[in-house]
């Protein structure tokens, strides 16, 4: 039972790439995959690339804080 369990994974959809993933990081109620999160830290900001996450990452919304 516990390697049944040890297999089970939780496929999420990456906000810039769009494909399903179980490895990345969750960011406020988003996911982006290990593979966009590697290419995004290393794209210089001149790039046209830069500009194309930029608004990929538009998308991501602040969960709000009620008191």
């Amino acid at each position: 039972m516990s390697s049944l369990l040890a297999k089970k994974t939780i496929e999420k959809s990456c906000i810039i790439c769009e494909e399903t993933k179980t490895q990345g990081i969750h960011l406020y109620t988003s996911f982006i995959c290990t593979d966009c999160e590697k290419d995004l830290i290393a794209t210089e900001t001149n790039d046209p690339k830069y500009k194309y996450y930029l608004n990929k990452l538009k998308k991501i919304n602040t969960p709000e804080i009620f008191s």
